[in-house]
């Protein structure tokens, strides 16, 4: 058991335009490696039957919603756990309509790569584009190209190899580093788990080869220490009448008693006094453990405080530059005031302005066009009502990205990326 729990975890997210196979090729994926019980085979089995599927549909796996089973498509972001002997999985099916873009957004949010599905009949579109795009902004170390429905194509090496071709390109544009080309037939099962014989020119690895293969970032344990506080604990009570910590969960880094840190944005310094684990105590934690942080000294702290060390702290200013998907219906609005979710601080901010806009079909940027609607990509600067302590996304992604809340309604319209300057995603 204690092997299982030390293997290595890889998160990796779906990604492609509609009917491209991705709910398919995890259903295929979970089949052919054996990690599917009999009771959920022989549910999907009687699912298939009655929505008149003459074989097995392996999509039906992780379509879960009643309404994707009726429309044959994904809405959601499903997640679903595997295990090989050499590595642990986490899988985000996402969406490939456009107008749940924001889905896609969310399931890589937390992956370390990406499956791009195109369809070998259709080759290179907008949505393989748009996801390509996303990924390289999420910052996801490795991207592999499934080229599905190779079968309907009658498993030709030069539509594959034409497929691969362009999109070389458009990975070059995104600086995309990483990528891996793989022909496949999600339905048959060519190349997903088991090599296919249909396929004698490619010589690389099946799916899954490379799956457990694929290097993983480093832990956000290796990273600065970033201490968003949740709570400050001070029990009314005689036991513990002295008692005062500051819970949280470390965005990333470690801490250990003896410390020397500095609650932001006040700067006020103080030493690590003990470290509160449930109900013991312990010298030291890592990201992403939850603790209760006591100090020194009696400092003033609220939720929203972030505690660092001393000699590396994180950026701290009112005026920021976002990358930002907008995920609501309601276009932007310059000037407008929202709420700006960061870790665990919540306050206004103001758009000041939109610098650009993304062409998903050109990869340029369109500096003109003010408008940013449903699923656009742009630039923004934004001025924060309190100073907000943050990392840039490419440095750290926890303390890096934030969410936009339309004030009004209380809805999530955007998740913004922090950059430096304009130059930093400019093709």
């Amino acid at each position: 058991m204690s092997g299982y729990l030390d293997m290595e975890l890889l998160r990796f997210t779906t990604a492609g335009s509609v009917d491209d196979g991705k709910s398919t090729l995890i259903g295929r994926l979970l089949y052919d490696s054996k990690s599917i019980f009999e009771d959920q085979l022989e549910a999907v089995k009687t699912a298939s039957e009655r929505f008149g599927n003459g074989d097995v549909n392996l999509a039906l796996l992780t379509d879960g919603l009643r309404a994707e089973r009726e429309q044959g498509i994904t809405i959601d972001v499903a997640y679903r756990y595997f295990a090989t002997p050499k590595r642990k999985f986490i899988i985000a099916d996402t969406p490939g309509h456009i107008e749940y873009t924001r889905n896609m957004v969310t399931g890589a949010s937390t992956a370390d790569a990406a499956i791009i599905l195109v369809d070998a009949r259709n080759g290179i579109i907008e949505q393989t584009k748009r996801h390509s795009y996303i990924a390289s902004l999420l910052q996801l170390g490795n991207v592999i190209l499934a080229v599905n429905k190779m079968d309907l194509v009658d498993f030709s090496e030069n539509v594959f190899n034409r497929i691969k071709s362009e999109y070389a390109e458009i990975a070059e544009k995104l600086n995309l580093k990483n990528v891996d080309y793989i022909p496949i037939s999600a339905r048959d099962g060519d190349n997903v788990v088991n090599r296919s014989n249909r396929t004698a020119w490619y010589k690389g690895k099946t799916l899954l080869n490379l799956l457990e293969s694929l290097p993983v970032k480093e832990g956000i344990g290796t990273f600065p220490l970033r201490f968003p506080v949740q709570y400050v604990i001070r029990p009314q009570s005689d036991r513990y009448h002295d008692y005062r910590a500051y819970a949280g969960r470390l965005a990333s880094g470690s801490i250990k008693v003896g410390d020397k840190v500095a609650i932001l944005p006040s700067c006020t310094e103080s030493v690590v006094k003990a470290i509160d684990e449930a109900d013991k105590s312990i010298n030291e934690a890592f990201a992403p453990q939850s603790v209760a942080i006591r100090l020194n000294d009696n400092v003033d702290v609220s939720r929203g405080d972030m505690i660092v060390k001393i000699d590396d702290p994180p950026r701290v200013n009112t005026n920021i530059s976002l990358l930002v998907c907008w995920l609501n219906h309601r276009p932007l609005n310059i000037g407008t005031k929202y709420i700006i979710r960061h870790t665990t601080d919540e306050l206004f901010g103001i758009i000041k302005d939109v610098s650009f806009k993304i062409n998903i079909d050109t990869l340029e940027n369109i500096v003109d066009d003010k408008k940013v609607k449903m699923n656009d990509i742009a630039h923004i600067r934004i001025k924060t009502s309190r100073p907000l302590k943050y990392d840039l996304y490419s440095e750290n992604r926890a303390t890096g990205c934030l969410v936009i809340i339309d004030e009004a309604t209380y809805e999530t319209v955007g998740a913004g990326m922090i950059v430096e300057s304009l130059e930093e995603k400019t093709f």
